[in-house]
């Protein structure tokens, strides 16, 4: 009888649980479904996707932070880093729809903001540089995609509407409805129009480089088919 209690005391906590979580990360859940096709049940994206529960970790970890007790909010961001291998500083300031794909390697540094609608891929850091205090660590605004791999470093702003490429690696502000791709980062305007929405396409962002070299190549053979004419003409003037 006393087990049969324990049992059910169990199961309704972690009812309460589950119907605590789906209430206060509605939004987290919905972009979930919305940026990962492979969300397909609603239980399994509660209770397995690690970045929705690095998320709740850090939200909890903030709180505490923000009426300043000591140890905790680090103990609880070190746990969550063991957990679901994504360490999220409780400093960090988040705001609504963060999505974390997949999350292994993800680092959020103490002085980040993160706008709305934002989604980290795997390996994404946002860092700081050097030991100055103060505002270290990057400012992303909304509908931001931050490929897999992708390193933002210091104090730079990253407007709304801006994708970062797969292993960018940013040390400059990226201006809005931009994209910025190679290292270092190199800014690419997507015809000076806002994107809508968040678009999670990273992986076709176009090379500033490769294009340099492609108009490098077209000049080149522009020059050789110039003194081909001019060797063909010379030779039947004769």
């Amino acid at each position: 009888m006393i087990l049969l209690t324990f049992i059910l005391c169990i199961l309704g906590l972690g009812l309460i649980y589950l119907v605590l979580v789906s209430l206060v990360f509605r939004k987290e859940i919905k972009a979930t479904f919305e940026r990962d096709p492979a969300a397909t049940n609603f239980l399994e994206v509660l209770l397995t996707y690690p970045g929705l529960s690095a998320i709740i970790f850090y939200r909890l970890a903030h709180k505490l932070m923000q009426i300043h007790l000591p140890f905790f909010p680090r103990f609880i961001s070190q746990f969550a880093k063991w957990l679901t291998g994504i360490e999220i500083h409780p400093g960090a300031m988040i705001g609504e729809g963060l999505f974390i794909d997949h999350g292994m390697g993800v680092v959020i540094g103490e002085t980040s903001i993160i706008g709305n609608n934002v989604t980290l891929f795997q390996g994404v850091t946002l860092g700081g540089t050097g030991k100055e205090r103060g505002k270290r660590h990057p400012t992303l605004g909304n509908n931001v995609v931050v490929g897999a791999g992708a390193k933002i470093l210091g104090n730079v702003n990253i407007g709304d509407n801006v994708q970062i490429g797969a292993n960018a690696v940013v040390i400059k502000d990226v201006p809005p409805n931009s994209t910025a791709v190679g290292i270092p980062g190199r800014i690419v305007k997507k015809e000076g129009k806002k994107i809508p929405g968040v678009s999670l396409d990273h992986t076709s962002l176009p090379d500033p480089i490769a294009q340099r070299l492609d108009r490098l190549q077209d000049e080149i053979d522009h020059i050789e088919g110039e003194i081909k004419d001019y060797h063909e003409k010379k030779r039947w003037n004769k």
